[in-house]
């Protein structure tokens, strides 16, 4: 009994669904060139409105943007009159424009590698030559410490005759 509760439920929750995907799908235009072809000989903005939608400035048609050959043909509209997302770019521009940024970033992320790539390599030799340097500071430093070291034992020896020039001289006094 619970299980034919659950299927009505399912069945009214559904149909309301079904109803509204029906009234959209009724809505939408079948093709995208017949509402292109719509708003041909009226303006720029109008025609553009859809996405894919290309207005060409000299015979006024607004005509469904070629994509399948990505760039349009000459017989439907040459570049520098086509006009495609924006109206006051016209195609040939903007393909230009995007040719330029996607070279400058391009040449932007080539220059970053190599410099990471040059900055890596030299790093550690940096790191290294560094490190040796250090290293020679504190022999140096290490080296005067022990002479300074030996100068006051010696002054201490002279002092009190321990002197290590003859080491038999203490015994020779007797």
């Amino acid at each position: 009994m619970g299980e034919v509760k659950l299927e009505a439920l399912r069945v009214h929750c559904f149909t309301p669904f079904l109803l509204v995907i029906f009234t959209v799908t009724a809505m939408v235009p079948q093709t995208s060139a017949a509402l292109c072809a719509q708003k041909s000989n009226t303006t720029c903005e109008e025609c553009l409105k859809n996405v894919s939608c290309l207005w060409c400035k000299t015979t006024k048609k607004c005509e469904e943007y070629p994509v399948r050959t990505i760039l349009p043909s000459r017989s439907l509209c040459p570049l520098a009159e086509a006009q495609w997302g924006l109206c006051w770019v016209n195609f040939q521009a903007l393909i230009i424009t995007m040719a330029v940024v996607g070279g400058v970033i391009i040449i932007a992320i080539c220059i970053c590698c190599f410099c990471c790539c040059k900055c890596k390599k030299s790093g550690p030799k940096t790191t290294e030559t560094k490190m040796e340097m250090q290293d020679e500071m504190r022999k140096a430093r290490q080296a005067e410490r022990r002479a300074e070291m030996k100068m006051r034992h010696d002054e201490i020896r002279r002092k009190y005759g321990l002197t290590k020039e003859n080491p038999y001289s203490k015994f020779e006094n007797n």
